[in-house]
């Protein structure tokens, strides 16, 4: 029994929170907001309409990317007191492309209790809704937003045979796609938008087309998009050789088309390498 918190154990919980729709909130996760001490949360003007619509009044404390780990600290200490705390970030599971992961390893740092409370997440929402398979599927969250970081982390997805799921601005969707057809093909993808909320979407079609249905004018909403993950081809060295080509005149490195080629057809890196950088010096050749 906690002197402070009633009948609730003293720890750290984090606490899923809805994406869209008010009704997707646990009975557990509600009875939790009401017996913890207070609430750390990523944006308070946000929890407290949230608190509100549950009936719940609770001290709230901002706990964010900016100050994560002095928070954690924090909470940890309190916690180590005897307090049980809930954590909740703006909408989704804490720690998902969200604070939370910090908060975690300052319990473990300082052996304080923690528990996850289970419920809503829009990329395993939107992966399922896709249609895509699930299986060996990899979130990616938000990509960097430009620059030699961004183009590293897209290379090396390339290869990955799972589905991808991304976080992206509505604004950014259609040049996105272009980027990412770019490297990885014009695959197979799903614009999941407004999950959860009266005007929930599910865009079903390729890269090329996700680009051009929103290049003149954006999607609304919160997105999230799922792309297919990289399938093996038969090897067949003139499809090779004309996939290569295409990538060098796209501009793609030769390291970075020696991913996709070796992911595509299955063949070590240093062969895929070998055939790119046979392309490029030809291609340099007669320039």
């Amino acid at each position: 029994m906690c002197e402070i918190c009633g009948s609730i154990e003293p720890m750290l919980y984090l606490c899923a929170t809805p994406i869209g729709n008010l009704g997707d909130i646990t009975l557990r996760a509600i009875e939790t907001l009401k017996a913890v001490e207070c609430v750390y949360c990523e944006d308070t003007r946000r929890t407290r309409e949230l608190m509100s619509h549950l009936g719940i009044k609770k001290p709230l404390i901002a706990c964010h990317e900016h100050n994560e780990r002095q928070r954690g600290e924090e909470i940890a200490k309190r916690v180590l007191a005897g307090e049980a705390i809930a954590f909740v970030s703006d909408a989704g599971m804490p720690g998902i492309s969200d604070p939370g992961e910090a908060l975690v390893q300052a319990c473990i740092r300082h052996g304080a209790p923690y528990t996850v409370l289970p419920g809503a997440s829009a990329p395993l929402t939107a992966l399922v809704m896709s249609g895509f398979s699930t299986k060996d599927a990899c979130f990616a969250g938000f990509l960097p937003r430009e620059g030699k970081q961004r183009r590293e982390e897209i290379a090396a997805l390339c290869a990955h045979r799972g589905t991808l799921i991304f976080y992206e601005s509505p604004l950014r969707v259609a040049a996105t796609a272009k980027e990412l057809g770019k490297y990885f093909g014009n695959r197979k993808c799903a614009l999941v938008r407004e999950l959860t909320k009266k005007f929930e979407q599910a865009v079903r079609t390729d890269l090329e087309g996700l680009y051009e249905k929103y290049s003149l004018e954006p999607p609304k909403g919160e997105c999230v998009l799922v792309v297919e993950g990289a399938r093996e081809e038969a090897f067949d060295s003139n499809r090779a050789e004309s996939m290569g080509m295409e990538l060098i005149k796209k501009g793609i490195s030769v390291k970075d088309a020696s991913k996709q080629l070796s992911a595509v057809f299955g063949i070590t890196k240093n062969e895929a390498y070998s055939i790119i950088s046979a392309i490029k010096q030809s291609m340099d050749d007669e320039a």
